[in-house]
């Protein structure tokens, strides 16, 4: 009797432990918008303490979410606004079961979270983001039942874009997981712009219009119509592969930077941006000064509005519109000539319309 008190003791004891088990795991940011680590297999019961490394050149947050309830979060998410920054982009609803902080570039925070017998979502809900961004925590006893990392509906996977292939008003199916819901944001590796490039998808009536923005340079880069993107090649995580345009490049930067502080030589640094209506405005400085640009499209036909907001400052601000067969500029304030508006003292905002002949 003594040693079968003994041994029941000791099971007691093992299922105790196996309960209250506890785990770290560090995952990081890896090339093509992705976690480096997109599938982690755990025990049930698990009490897991994940710390998030951000190696991107922009902000992260990390968010794991109750099974099936990944899409539902970043739709959530994206619903928050101009209110997405100051809640880190997580909306508050149960579904969200822990998250981190928004992570800015080289920083770093933890999240711990307790997981029963299930398949648990984690995912970056930046605007933008939690179309790729993403992975999946299994909490099992029989890791060996799972499905192959090729066939996991969990995590992101080149082979199902097509079955998931959404339109873009008249494009091609171009590898959407969910449908867009316009304006739309994919930061991805975009041909002829730098690798922090910021692809949004427009509403409008024109056959869809679409723009790049590149992040590391603080400048639109082109701006096209008839469509979104094409990132069905970025799904595999590899980084190297350009996502594709859809439609008609119509307007390209090809100069410069646009903005002079007084005579100095730009120096520019991006600061990200917030979502106004789901429109994103970004901001960045220039010599220290602070602008915030938010585009739109241009109304009763193809073109495009962009709008700045210009921190106060006493130093004379040029502006430089790229001089190109076919397009056609408007100012809101200042005088365009040879192609560059001067912008009176204290000029705090104008818009500049770019529309085509």
């Amino acid at each position: 009797m003594g040693k079968l008190l003994l041994l029941l003791s000791a099971v007691l004891l093992h299922v105790s432990a196996w309960a209250q088990r506890d785990t770290t795991i560090t995952i990081t940011t890896s090339g093509g918008l992705q976690f480096d680590q997109k599938r982690l297999v755990v025990r049930p019961n698990t009490r897991l303490h994940l710390i998030f490394q951000n190696k991107d050149d922009m902000a992260h947050n990390l968010v794991v979410t109750r099974p099936n309830a990944r899409l539902r979060v970043v739709e959530f998410a994206l619903a928050l606004g101009d209110k997405g920054p100051a809640l880190h982009h997580i909306p508050v609803m149960s579904d969200v079961l822990a998250h981190t902080v928004s992570v800015e570039p080289g920083n770093i925070d933890s999240l711990t979270v307790k997981v029963a017998d299930g398949a648990y979502p984690f995912v970056c809900t930046y605007p933008g983001h939690g179309a790729v961004m993403y992975g999946v925590v299994y909490a099992t006893n029989e890791p060996e039942k799972l499905p192959p990392p090729s066939e996991d509906r969990n995590l992101p996977n080149p082979d199902r874009v097509a079955e998931a292939g959404m339109q873009h008003h008249h494009a091609n199916a171009s590898g959407h997981p969910y449908p867009l819901t316009l304006p739309a944001i994919y930061r991805t590796f975009m041909p002829d712009c730098g690798p922090a490039a910021i692809a949004v998808g427009l509403p409008g009536s024109d056959g869809g219009q679409s723009y790049v923005f590149d992040a590391g340079s603080c400048r639109l880069r082109y701006a096209w119509s008839g469509g979104f993107v094409d990132n069905s090649e970025q799904w595999d995580g590899k980084g190297q592969r350009f996502t594709k345009v859809v439609g008609d490049i119509y307007y390209r930067d090809t100069d410069d930077f646009p903005w002079r502080v007084g005579n100095q030589t730009p120096v520019v640094q991006f600061k990200g941006y917030r979502l106004i209506d789901r429109y994103p405005e970004f901001r960045y400085l220039v010599n220290g000064v602070e602008v915030r640009e938010l585009i739109r499209p241009r109304v009763g036909g193809r073109g495009l509005v962009r709008t700045f907001t210009i921190a106060p400052t006493k130093q004379p601000l040029t502006f430089r519109a790229t001089a190109q067969p076919g397009i056609q500029y408007k100012t809101s304030a200042g005088r365009l000539q040879n192609n560059q508006i001067r912008l009176p003292a204290g000029t705090r905002q104008f818009s500049l319309t770019l529309s085509t002949l």
